[in-house]
């Protein structure tokens, strides 16, 4: 069984870097197939894809957030990490880490949040 775990500051001064990590147990990040995805949920609004790592290392990102967003992993410690640059309140939201298939986003981390506050 696939288990994902986010980990990171549950606080962020506007302007600062968010980071979280995301690490995975039960099965490899390189694993051909899969793509390791960042989402999120900001408080009273729907879910929000930010962007993935796929197992060759490749990324992608939303448009609306790929000037602030960079996705990297550790494949030694099977982890892979979101920063967010330049945060405003705006960035609040529950963050979850998944993994993705061809078809289906089918495991999930428990979500954290994130609130981003002076």
């Amino acid at each position: 069984q696939v288990q994902l775990q986010e980990s990171g500051p549950g606080l962020v001064k506007p302007s600062q870097t968010l980071s979280l990590t995301c690490t995975v147990s039960g099965g490899s990040i390189t694993t051909s197939g899969y793509g390791w995805t960042w989402i999120r949920q900001p408080p009273g609004k729907g879910l929000e894809w930010m962007g993935a790592i796929v197992y060759s290392g490749s990324t992608g990102y939303s448009p609306s957030l790929k000037s602030r967003t960079t996705i990297s992993r550790d494949t030694n410690k099977n982890q892979f990490t979101l920063q967010l640059s330049s945060v405003t309140p705006e960035d609040t939201a529950v963050y979850y880490c998944a993994r993705v298939t061809s078809s289906a986003y089918d495991f999930w981390g428990k979500g954290t949040l994130v609130t981003v506050s002076s």
